[in-house]
Parts: C-alpha cells; sequence; structure tokens
C-alpha cells in the first residue's frame, strides 16, 4: 500500500480538471500525507532475525521484515518481492516524509501546468519508494527506470531558462549508468539456473551465483557505473550542478533529498554484496574518488556566485561521505554513511526549500543582489540559519554525526590502501607495513567539513547580514505555509543531531552487522589474508637473523600466525573485535625492485661471509 497509494493518487487526478488547481494540490497533498501515516507504521521495525526461516529472504536478508511477495512474471523467475530492514527503514522514511512537504511548498511557486506537475511528483514518489524496498532485481530496475522518467519532465518542463539541456543531460547520463547495470545483471541472472525454468531475479538466488575474479570486476565495475553516476560520484557529477539550478525548487528537493541516495542505496544493497571480492579491489580507487569529491565539491562551491549552484555543489562533497563509508567497509564507517544519506535529505533539502523561498519573493539567487534579509525576515533567517548550522556539521545537529562516524571509520579500515603494503622499515621484531592510506583519506575527508563551514557560513553571512541591498528589500518573512513546511525540518535535524542512536541508528546495527559479515567478510578476508601473508613472506627474507631461542628450541615459522590482526568488523559495547586469519594459503613471493636488490645484497653478503664459494643460503 506504502509503495503503490501515491500510483493510486496519480490515477485518480488523471480525471481531475486542470483548471481546478486547488482540488489537485489538495488531493495530492491528502495522497502524500496518507502515505506519510502508513509508514509510520514502519517504526515498529525492531532489526531482530524475524525472517530467518523464510525461503526467499532469510539465508540472504535474515533482518528483513514487512516482506510481501506475490507471482509477477512467474516464465522469468520475477516476482513482487520487497521488505524492509536496517538498511532501507530510513530512507524509505526520509522519502515518505519529505513528500507533502515538497507538495506544501509547491502552493505558489507552480502555477503552469499544475495537474501534469502534480501527476509528475505522485508517480515519481512510487518510484523511489518502490526501488528502496525490492527485493527482486528486475523489480529494482522497473521502479529505477520509474524514477527517471518523471524527473525529467519536472526539470523539462517546469525548470529554468536551460530546462532542456539540463534534462537531456541528466537523461543520458542516468540512461548510459542504467543500461551498464541491466547487462550486469541479466549476466548475474542466467547464472542463477541450469534451465529457464530455474531461472530467478530473487536477490537471494542473485547472491548464491559463483562468479570468477574478472567476472565480479567487470560485472562490479557496469554496478558500480550506474550508481556512481546517480550519487555522482567525482567525476561524474557534471550533470547534477545544472540539474539542481534547472530544476523546480520540488525537483531540486527531491533530487537532493531521495535520489541521490539511490546510487549509494544500490551499492550497498546490490553492487557491494553481489560481488565482494571486486569490492575490496575497487574500494581505495572509488575511495580516493571520494575523497576527491568531498574536497573537489566543497571547493567549488566556496566560489560560486548563484546560491543554488553552492547547494548543488555541497551535494557533491557530502555525498563523497557517503561512498568513502562505504568503501570503508567497517561497521562504524558503513553507519555513519548510512546516516549522512539521512542528514544530507534533510539538511540540502531543507536548503533548497530555503533559497525557493528567496527565489519567489525576489526572482533572484544572486549572492551579489542580496544582503541584510534578517533585518527584513527575521523568521526566515532564523530557519536558515539552523539549517545551514545542519549542512555544516555543528555538534548538536544532524549533519556531524554520520561525517564524523565515516571519518572515524575510516581511520581504521583494512581494505583502504593502494595494492600490497610496501615494506618501509625493518626493526628487530621484524618488517613494518605502510598501511596509513585509510588514515590519510580520512584526514582529507575531514577538510571537507572545514571547508563546508567555510563556504555555508560565508553565502550566509552575505546573504542575511549587512545594510539591506539590492532586491531585498522586496523580502517578506514567512508565511504559516512556508513554516508548515520548515519547522518540520528543523525538529528533525535538531533530533537527529542529539539523539543519534535511541531514535535512529539502533534499528540499523544488526542489518549492517549482516551485510558486513555474510556478505562483505569473505571479500575483506581475502584481502587482508593476502597481504598480511605477503608482508610476513617479505619481511622475513630481508630482516636479520635472529638468535635461536634459549634452550636450543627452534621456533616454529611454518603455518605461523598472521603478525597483524584481521578484518575488524562489529564494535561491541565500546570495543573493536578482532578476528585473526588462520590458515593462511601459501602465495608465491612478489618483491619490487627496491626490496629485489636488498635480497641480492644480503645473499651475496653471505656468501663472502662463508668464503665465496658456498651454497647459495
Amino acid at each position: 500500500m506504502i509503495v503503490f497509494l501515491p500510483l493510486l493518487g496519480a490515477l485518480l487526478l488523471m480525471a481531475f480538471p486542470r483548471e481546478e488547481k486547488g482540488l489537485l494540490r489538495h488531493t495530492t497533498m491528502a495522497f502524500m500525507t496518507l502515505t506519510f501515516f502508513i509508514s509510520l507504521g514502519l517504526l515498529g521495525y525492531d532489526g531482530s532475525y524475524f525472517n530467518i526461516d523464510a525461503p526467499f529472504v532469510g539465508e540472504a536478508f535474515p533482518t528483513m521484515q514487512f516482506v510481501e511477495r506475490y507471482g509477477w512474471i512467474q516464465s522469468l523467475g520475477a516476482s513482487y518481492l520487497v521488505g524492509v530492514d536496517g538498511i532501507s527503514l530510513w530512507l524509505v522514511m526520509l522519502t515518505t516524509f519529505l513528500g507533502p512537504l515538497v507538495v506544501l511548498s509547491t502552493y505558489k511557486a507552480v502555477e503552469h501546468r499544475v495537474k501534469e506537475f502534480m501527476i509528475m511528483l505522485l508517480v515519481l514518489q512510487t518510484g523511489m519508494l518502490g526501488a528502496l524496498v525490492a527485493l527482486d532485481g528486475l523489480l529494482f530496475y522497473v521502479f529505477w527506470e520509474m524514477m527517471l522518467i518523471p524527473m525529467y519532465f519536472l526539470i523539462g518542463i517546469w525548470g529554468g531558462k536551460e530546462r532542456h539541456y539540463a534534462a537531456m543531460k541528466f537523461f543520458i547520463y542516468t540512461m548510459v549508468g542504467s543500461l551498464l547495470m541491466l547487462v550486469a545483471l541479466l549476466y548475474v541472472y542466467f547464472g542463477t539456473g541450469g534451465d529457464a525454468a530455474s531461472y530467478s531475479f530473487a536477490l537471494s538466488e542473485l547472491f548464491k551465483v559463483e562468479l570468477t575474479g574478472t567476472e565480479q570486476t567487470w560485472l562490479f565495475a557496469a554496478f558500480a557505473l550506474a550508481f556512481a553516476i546517480k550519487v555522482p560520484l567525482f567525476p561524474l557529477h557534471t550533470w547534477l550542478p545544472d540539474a539542481h539550478v534547472q530544476a523546480p525548487t520540488a525537483g531540486s528537493v527531491i533530487l537532493a533529498g531521495v535520489l541521490l541516495k539511490m546510487g549509494t542505496y544500490g551499492l550497498i544493497r546490490y553492487g557491494m554484496p553481489l560481488f565482494p571480492e571486486a569490492v575490496t579491489t575497487f574500494a581505495p580507487l572509488l575511495g580516493g574518488l571520494a575523497v576527491v569529491g568531498v574536497v573537489y565539491g566543497a571547493l567549488v562551491a566556496m566560489v560560486q556566485k548563484d546560491v543554488k549552484k553552492l547547494v548543488a555543489y555541497s551535494s557533491v562533497s557530502h555525498l563523497g561521505f557517503c561512498v568513502l563509508g562505504l568503501m570503508a567497509l567497517t561497521p562504524m564507517a558503513v553507519e555513519g554513511s548510512l546516516y549522512v544519506m539521512l542528514a544530507h535529505g534533510v539538511a540540502t533539502g531543507g536548503l533548497f526549500l530555503c533559497v525557493g523561498v528567496i527565489y519567489e519573493r525576489l526572482h533572484t539567487r544572486d549572492i551579489a543582489e542580496l544582503g541584510g534579509i534578517s533585518a527584513v525576515a527575521p523568521r526566515f533567517a532564523a530557519m536558515f540559519m539552523i539549517i545551514v548550522f545542519m549542512s555544516a556539521g555543528v555538534p548538536g545537529l544532524a549533519g556531524f554525526v554520520g561525517e564524523f562516524l565515516v571519518i572515524l571509520g575510516t581511520s581504521q579500515s583494512q581494505v583502504l590502501h593502494l595494492g600490497t603494503p610496501q615494506l618501509w622499515f625493518t626493526g628487530p621484531s621484524g618488517p613494518l607495513a605502510l598501511e596509513g592510506f585509510a588514515l590519510v583519506m580520512a584526514s582529507i575527508s575531514a577538510l571537507g567539513m572545514i571547508f563546508g563551514a567555510v563556504y555555508l557560513l560565508w553565502m550566509f553571512q552575505r546573504v542575511m547580514f549587512g545594510p539591506v541591498k539590492g532586491k531585498a528589500t522586496e523580502m517578506t518573512d514567512l508565511t504559516g505555509r512556508e513554516l508548515a513546511y520548515l519547522v518540520p525540518l528543523v525538529i528533525l535535524g535538531v533530533l537527529m543531531g542529539l539523539f543519534p542512536e535511541t531514535l535512529f541508528m539502533n534499528k540499523m546495527h544488526r542489518s549492517v552487522d549482516h551485510f558486513l559479515e555474510s556478505h562483505m567478510r569473505p571479500g575483506v578476508e581475502a584481502k587482508v589474508t593476502a597481504e598480511q601473508q605477503q608482508a610476513r613472506l617479505t619481511g622475513s627474507l630481508l630482516r636479520e637473523p635472529s638468535a635461536p631461542p634459549a634452550g636450543g628450541a627452534q621456533a616454529d615459522d611454518g603455518g605461523a600466525k598472521p603478525q597483524g590482526d584481521g578484518a575488524t568488523l562489529r564494535p561491541k559495547a565500546g570495543t573493536l573485535i578482532k578476528d585473526r586469519v588462520k590458515n593462511i594459503p601459501k602465495q608465491p613471493l612478489r618483491l619490487n625492485a627496491e626490496q629485489l636488490k636488498r635480497l641480492r645484497e644480503r645473499i651475496q653478503q653471505r656468501k663472502n661471509d662463508e668464503g665465496g664459494d658456498g651454497a647459495t643460503p
């Protein structure tokens, strides 16, 4: 009912006369509000292993609840299979929460083709909700494409002067990624059975397909490209500023609040668990691009003259934190990434609504033409200030919690480093490996929070303070309708900042645990094991020979346990669980040029010490 209730509203609006603008708006508002109130029942989700025995989701998603399954295209093995867990719960709630607020913001902003506009909003709402709860690959793809069409029309019909260019660019970028994802999805689908009767699009069956390392690499690349475009991840972000600037306010709020999250949600629900070994290979690359996006988006936002374009580039920066947290593959970083998705939807959605308030009154977004608005619109200045602080990551508000968790969790990652850790120092106890790339990533990404405060507070100071100038003299304060859609965002942002664990994150833990333990651990352990083995073998050849232990006992080198710890996954009761990797398989020794030179020097020295003609040790 939650998924298709907005679509039912869209069908109903088709029967209404287009001249009845008030009726069209109120009906749309009623369906969006009803969808939100019904979705409140999902808050009964407790994260327990509710469906552990369900044959179609239990093994793959033991924390999945509110599961529904109906036959759809049985000849293809496709079904209407949906459910909610701790990963998708808050994104569903965010989508239904923003729906009524977006409609309320359009009452004065949209006067042209109101009927078609409201229908597009309702169809888009169904597409977003369906994609977030789908557990069938084909169903997910249908809802994924269903989101594209309404947003294309929202930008292309109700957008700004360059709306056609922005809409077409948005469509082409998204469609190219979608087609690549479809090809990869079909490849995995044909691996689910030996004949047509046994094929299945169920996500739990797709997870069972055994793929070689090469297959995983190419298939993950296709999925990752589709989702990276949607995020958007640097350097695939160029469609976003144009789309945001040209879209109507409602379109920008939906785009920033929900649609961009479809990229990161697609990664954690489909791309990463389907191809875990490929994820650990691509993690340093995607994590590095995410860090670049964090800093680049903030620096470019800093020099923007258009307030809306500034907020658009801030999304590139904030969403970089989401991708970085997912690639770190630590519980703290993954949960932080999910929380950034939620906080960004609230804060950036609020920023676009505030920009819309300014534009409706003054018909400009140029910072140079604004100034002193706080003197003539104090209520608006107060709302705008809190939302700006929220987006800037001020402690006590929504924006701080997730980004801080991502930075801290990333610094503990064991997969965010380039290739095999290189030997850089040999001490009495053996070699030390340079594994600080994750810490470097975390440190650089922290600059994004600093730069975020700079460009947001600088923009706020120029727009809100100083003498009233230019068109700002025509500014009026918020109406009751505008307060009705800004106050809920402010309240939610404060609650998210003050009670993140109690109200929100406690429902994520078990789902994130299962994602890391069951889906991602094999890939993480494979990478960590291989690197520890190679580092230990390299060190045993390069370090100084040590004296045998006292008593003549020989050190047991065969099958020695790794010196470092294995994959750190879930913090429990404030501590980190460290799982030691056992039974490390033997692998061929690979040395770089410097290490090979040192090894040859060591062998030659031993030859000289033994008289020059002895056997090679």
